[in-house]
């Protein structure tokens, strides 16, 4: 990590500034502080700070930085805030996250195992002690449940109830969903009460399909 890719980090965070996706001090700080060309292949490190979404392998992808912005905005995380990350790919998001929350209180799902020790080893050699797990990520994770937070980096075609149930009262969902896995809206749904949430539709966008029982069907 040279100089060189510190400051194109910074360059990339005033063009996401100055583009109306970074808002907030905290994903400002989260995304000034975590080196995302250590989270892309090597031989990709030179577009590590372009704002496109970048192959990992195994299929997936790593969102473009523009696109992670919206959702962290979206989810207005605070500090100390228990937050599930459901696809942890190369773990970038879940570095993120863990910057603005804290390590202790993130932890990341993912069902391809390459891709989780991927997800973990990358966050360990970064320095984040986030706890990643490998299932199906349309379950939840009810051992740390519940959370303030669930952010789905894939398309579903509806919020599973699993993340309703594990999502405490003043709680958010922030998921890309859409009756095609080819393309999706950002919808964020907010707990008000018990039986009661608050849900907004907002940017269209294009994940990869969200895999399991709750989710798409492989």
């Amino acid at each position: 990590m040279g100089p060189d890719s510190e400051r194109e980090r910074k360059d990339l965070v005033e063009r996401l500034g100055k583009w109306g996706y970074v808002e907030s001090a905290a994903v400002r700080r989260a995304f000034l502080a975590v080196p995302r060309e250590r989270f892309v292949p090597e031989d990709l490190r030179r577009s590590a700070y372009e704002d496109v979404p970048l192959p990992i392998g195994g299929g997936q992808t790593i969102s473009a930085p523009s696109m992670i912005a919206i959702m962290l905005e979206e989810a207005a995380l605070r500090e100390g805030e228990a937050v599930l990350e459901v696809g942890t790919g190369s773990g970038y998001n879940a570095a993120l996250l863990a910057e603005i929350v804290g390590p202790d209180r993130v932890v990341s799902i993912e069902r391809h195992p390459e891709l989780a020790e991927l997800g973990r080893a990358n966050l360990a050699t970064c320095g984040y002690r986030v706890e990643v797990v490998v299932g199906d990520g349309t379950r939840g994770y009810p051992p740390r449940a519940p959370y303030d937070c669930v952010m789905a980096t894939a398309g579903a075609p509806r919020i599973p109830n699993p993340w309703r149930d594990q999502t405490k009262v003043g709680g958010r969902i922030v998921a890309p969903i859409g009756r095609s896995r080819l393309s999706q809206v950002l919808v964020t749904a907010r707990r008000t009460s018990e039986s009661k949430w608050e849900t907004k539709e907002g940017t269209p966008c294009a994940f990869v399909p969200l895999i399991g029982s709750e989710g798409w069907r492989e």
